[in-house]
């Protein structure tokens, strides 16, 4: 029972996060409510299969240390330019999510080779810029949504204000798992009060069903367009070096070593969870550093906590008026607790370049510059590659992977190849950075 209870406490320390990436994705294309409810649906049940591949193991795959799987932030930016795109639609998302995580189940053993590539001065600058560009989508669902004929009305700007509030107060006072779930809470209270102000619609939630299994496929069989693919496989090796250093800070946390074989098998982990996420409509998936954070806190150290949490994941999954309950929830409830989310990727960004020299090697200050004015294009001048191929637009229409190649570029320029050694101390410390 009380493993149990402890699986439990580490899906909602994640729950917000976890479903934040499928309302996100789903509204910016204009799916239907039902369609946007099966996206979290599909998300909790792929990530409750991500999480027991992780945790439980299968033979050659998985960390098998207490790892909760969750949906990257790294990947909303391009899939939703993806999905944009007529060419490409959903199932051209599903086809890439699913070329990527091969990529990196084959590429696992050889992410070790390079880490070097990703100093943090390199992954720093990229988080940071995945924060930043998330942050729009916080706003805008602050001011009520894009599209909203009542944009910016006070009512909207009071509720997500309300919120905010709300979290930051649980977060100041509370302790243990209320301050670790402070943004879910907000999130539940913030829904009540919009619900006094009669924002929230619950007539899909009263139509959906209680039980549904999660089709793989259901927008249709997957398709594969080059570019696509090749940009969600250079987001994956940014989320296997994010996952590197996570595991490695687990090891410590868990005083359970990982050497290289084990470190493999974790990444490959990442890789088949991703292909899951594709078969069964979702997208590719990481280990959530939170519930990292809430291992050490909690000094419960057991696989069988991801495991748990696993399972009671892949059974939330299967309760589609769960899915639609979350699907009606405000956008301006769940502007309040974006700029929280959000924001808090861009802080763990900054807090991994307060690692980095800036005062003896004044080169890295232009690797961040530059890398960070990349990363700014498509989100201060949406037409600026306009007259480019048009085939080019998930890769140049995403801010992330421009950033992510320049920093790369720039630092080989700069700063040239560290040595595997140094780069797996980096990672670790990124990790440590990454927790909160």
């Amino acid at each position: 029972m009380a493993l149990a209870l402890l699986g439990l406490q580490h899906v909602l320390v994640m729950y917000a996060g976890a479903v934040a990436v499928p309302l996100i994705v789903g509204r910016a294309l204009k799916l239907a409510p039902e369609q946007v409810a099966m996206l979290v649906s599909a998300d909790l049940f792929a990530g409750g299969l991500a999480t027991l591949v992780q945790s439980w193991g299968l033979p050659g795959v998985g960390i098998r240390m207490p790892v909760m799987m969750g949906v990257t932030f790294a990947a909303v930016t391009p899939m939703i330019a993806m999905g944009a795109s007529p060419e490409i639609g959903l199932t051209g998302i599903y086809g890439a999510v699913i070329a990527a995580g091969l990529f990196a189940f084959l590429a696992a053993p050889l992410v070790g080779r390079l880490l070097p590539l990703f100093p943090p001065v390199v992954t720093g600058t990229i988080i940071l810029v995945i924060g930043i560009s998330l942050m729009r989508v916080g706003v805008n669902w602050a001011a009520g949504g894009v599209g909203n004929p009542n944009y910016g009305a006070p009512v909207f700007l009071g509720i997500s204000a309300f919120v905010l509030c709300v979290i930051l107060a649980i977060t100041r006072y509370g302790t243990g798992f209320v301050a670790s779930a402070s943004v879910l809470v907000g999130i539940v209270v913030g829904t009540l009060v919009a619900g006094a102000f009669g924002l929230v619609d619950l007539s899909h939630v009263a139509t959906a069903g209680w039980f549904d299994v999660v089709r793989p496929f259901a927008f249709g069989w997957p398709t594969f367009d080059p570019v696509s693919v090749v940009t969600l496989c250079i987001v994956m090796v940014v989320v296997m070096i994010e996952s590197t250093g996570m595991f490695l800070a687990l090891a410590e946390i868990c005083a359970d070593p990982v050497d290289e074989a084990r470190l493999t098998k974790g990444l490959r982990g990442d890789g088949l969870g991703t292909m899951i996420g594709g078969v069964f409509n979702t997208f590719p998936y990481t280990s959530f550093s939170q519930n990292i954070g809430l291992v050490g806190v909690t000094g419960v150290r057991t696989r069988y906590l991801a495991v748990v949490g696993g399972v009671i994941m892949l059974g939330l999954g299967l309760i589609p008026k769960l899915a639609a309950l979350v699907e009606a929830v405000p956008q301006c409830v769940l502007g309040g607790a974006g700029l929280v989310m959000f924001g808090m990727v861009g802080a763990t960004g900054a807090r991994i370049l307060g690692a980095v020299d800036f005062a003896r090697n004044r080169n890295n200050l232009f690797i961040v510059a530059v890398s960070v004015g990349f990363g700014m294009i498509p989100l201060v001048a949406p037409n600026f590659f306009k007259q480019m191929p048009h085939a080019l637009h998930p890769l140049l229409e995403s801010g992330i992977l421009l950033c992510a190649i320049a920093a790369v570029a720039l630092n080989l320029f700069f700063n040239g190849l560290g040595s595997p050694a140094d780069a797996r101390d980096a990672a670790l410390r990124q990790a440590a950075a990454a927790e909160h």
